[in-house]
Parts: C-alpha cells; sequence; structure tokens
C-alpha cells in the first residue's frame, strides 16, 4: 500500500471520536493527523480520513470496509465490538461463499464487512468496498474497467460473475477485487432494492503530487457523465464521489501564516490550482 488513494468518512463532529474507536478495535491502528475539521488515521496500515463536514452528508452502505480475519477468536472480537450501539445488516454466520461472514453498521453510521479468509490471497487486511445496486446495478465491471484504465499500477484480479440458474443477469458481479496504484478494492453488484446510493458521505481521496495528475485524475473521472464540484470534489458517472487533492495542501493548511489564504483561495476553486494555492 503506498496510501495515495485512500477512503474519506463524513462525520458531524466526531472524526476523532470516531477515529480513536476504531484504533481501539482494530488494535492496529494510530492517529496520523488531527485538526479540528480532519483527522487521518490508519488501520492495519491503511490510510482514512475523518472529515467534520457537518450533518450535510451521511454515511451509507454503499461503500463498505471489508476486513479479512484469520479465525473465529478475531472475528467475533471486532464483531461484538462494532455491534455496541450498531446494527446488524447481516448476521455473523455460515454462508455459501464463507465459513464466517457478518455486515454491522457501527454506531458512527459506518458498515463493515467481516470474513474469515485467507490474508495471504487479498494482500491487505482492510479493503474499501463498493456496492452497485439500485440504478448502478450490472454497472460494477464497468467501474471496473474504468477505474483501472485512470490509474497506474492498476489491476483487476479475482471475478466471480453470475451463472446461469443463480437468479441474477448472466455476467453480473457477484464479487471481484481490483488493485488501483497499489492499493486494494472490492466491487459487487447488489441486486434488489437498496435505499441508498453512492454519495459524498464516503468518498475517496486520490493524493497527488503535480498539477499533471490533477488534470489527468479529475478529467478521466468527470468525462462522460461525470459532475464537478467545488474544493476538488467531483462525481463519478456511477455517483461516486473523489476528491482529487493535491499532496502540498496539508502542510499549506499547517502553516498559521499561510492557511487563511490558502483556504480563501481554494474555496473558490472546483479542480485544484496548485500554483495559484502556493501564490496564496
Amino acid at each position: 500500500m503506498n496510501n495515495s488513494i485512500y477512503p474519506c468518512l463524513w462525520f458531524d463532529g466526531k472524526a476523532k471520536e470516531a477515529a480513536d474507536f476504531y484504533i481501539s478495535v482494530f488494535e492496529n491502528g494510530k492517529i496520523c493527523a488531527d485538526t479540528p475539521m480532519v483527522s487521518i488515521f490508519e488501520l492495519h496500515g491503511k490510510k482514512f480520513m475523518g472529515l467534520n463536514g457537518g450533518p450535510m452528508f451521511t454515511i451509507n452502505p454503499s461503500i463498505s470496509m471489508f476486513v479479512t480475519c484469520t479465525d473465529d477468536a478475531e472475528i467475533e472480537k471486532y464483531w461484538n465490538r462494532l455491534t455496541e450501539g450498531g446494527m446488524v445488516m447481516m448476521p455473523l454466520d455460515k454462508y455459501p461463499w464463507a465459513e464466517k461472514y457478518g455486515w454491522v453498521k457501527d454506531k458512527y453510521g459506518m458498515t463493515w464487512q467481516l470474513m474469515i479468509g485467507d490474508l495471504s490471497q487479498v494482500s491487505q487486511k482492510i479493503n474499501t468496498a463498493f456496492l452497485f445496486s439500485n440504478k448502478q446495478f450490472g454497472k460494477a465491471k464497468e467501474a471496473i474497467d474504468l477505474y483501472i484504465s485512470i490509474f497506474p499500477n492498476s489491476t483487476a484480479h479475482h471475478q466471480e460473475l453470475y451463472k446461469e440458474g443463480e437468479g441474477q443477469p448472466v455476467g453480473y458481479l457477484k464479487f471481484g477485487h481490483f488493485t488501483l496504484n497499489g492499493e486494494l478494492f472490492a466491487a459487487m453488484d447488489g441486486p434488489g432494492d437498496h435505499a441508498f446510493e453512492f454519495g459524498e458521505g464516503l468518498s475517496i481521496v486520490v493524493d497527488c503530487d503535480t498539477q499533471e495528475q490533477i488534470d489527468h485524475y479529475w478529467n478521466a473521472l468527470t468525462s462522460d457523465g461525470g459532475k464537478e464540484s467545488q474544493c476538488g470534489w467531483l462525481k463519478d458517472k456511477f455517483g461516486v464521489s473523489w476528491q482529487i487533492v493535491p499532496t502540498i495542501l496539508g502542510k499549506l493548511m499547517s502553516d498559521p501564516e499561510k492557511s487563511p489564504r490558502v483556504m480563501q483561495a481554494f474555496m473558490k476553486m472546483k479542480k485544484f490550482d496548485i500554483e495559484a494555492l502556493l501564490n496564496a
């Protein structure tokens, strides 16, 4: 993992509290940076951003975290903590595809899929999982193909497709893994009616060292039906929210003298302009 692509979880003032909770649950974690607006933390080496964005958006199950556990003791330890004040979406049990699996929404609204599996087969203990449902149902493979065409060092791995007689359209994605610039992701098509869609509550951050990288990702992800938003935010053609962010932004915002001008500058931007930020 090079951690240049990572999830951003939207909270209403509880980013640091949630980060501390997740570190206590998974134990192998740390706070990397903390401000009133943002908490950056890691769990088992995977980077997360917690954003105190206010009540405007909330996390939903369209994007969850998939956790590979090694045995009963580990999965039950995580399950018992994550269900405290949360809601069970799929009970922790044996399923046709797993010896033990469960899906839970924790007390902060984040959803976690826990499964006993072989960690050597997935290379990353915690990965971000997309559920393509409702009007996006059937588009998981298309999305994977688009994403791996945009990002370097990206590959589609094992993909299990629906077959004849399984009750879903043949060729739709039952489950698949892929890497984007070395970061592992999962995706699946979700049949049935779901009361949620991709949104700003959970976005994917892409750190960029150069303006060329920002331009490339911005143009590629907003093409063919994507939508530009403010302050480096965009939605791709599937409705997934992305933040295309210059890596230097954190340094600029930590400068007490410069940060007010930098913030004033980027609040006027859609796509980030590194030179304009440096000159603010």
